[in-house]
């Protein structure tokens, strides 16, 4: 029998020049995708942007703000190719411990309710639903609300609540 070993993840910082690969798994990925100017913008004022690589490929992405004691997931993505293996909880993680190292207390996001498994992750991982954004997303009929959820970086715990 041979064993067959899996490429380990790579999360490094994203730079200018992942910008055109970033922007092709964003264009896959959403209806209403991200510029190249926004992922630009988000390098330039020194937002944290992870890039989670598979055999030197990107595979995933995290975009977070960060200020005083509270932090933003602005973006998580992971590419079609690469999904349903964990890595965006390989690379949430990081940015977890990441945001608790630099003090960080909180750490938002918005998630639209129609994203299940996206949902489902952040629920697993101790994010709690805090609110409600009307109208906040774009949407082929309209708009569509996106929930506001909050994980509390200082409690003691593990990062999962699986």
């Amino acid at each position: 029998m041979v064993a067959v070993l899996s490429p380990e993840p790579f999360i490094r910082e994203m730079r200018r020049q992942d910008i055109a690969r970033v922007l092709a798994i964003e264009e896959a990925s959403y209806e209403f995708p991200w510029t190249r100017g926004i992922f630009a913008d988000c390098l330039r004022v020194g937002y944290r942007c992870k890039l989670l690589e598979l055999e030197q490929s990107p595979a995933a992405y995290a975009i977070v703000s960060h200020a005083l004691d509270e932090a933003h997931l602005l973006n998580l993505c992971v590419a079609g190719e690469f999904r349903r293996r964990g890595l965006a909880r390989i690379l949430l993680g990081q940015v977890i411990a990441e945001m608790r190292i630099v003090g960080a207390a909180r750490l938002f996001l918005e998630v639209r309710p129609s994203n299940q498994g996206a949902l489902r992750l952040y629920e697993s991982m101790r994010f709690r639903r805090i609110g409600r954004r009307p109208g906040y997303y774009p949407a082929h009929e309209g708009r569509e609300d996106a929930l506001v959820m909050v994980h509390h970086l200082d409690e003691d715990g593990l990062e999962s609540a699986d």
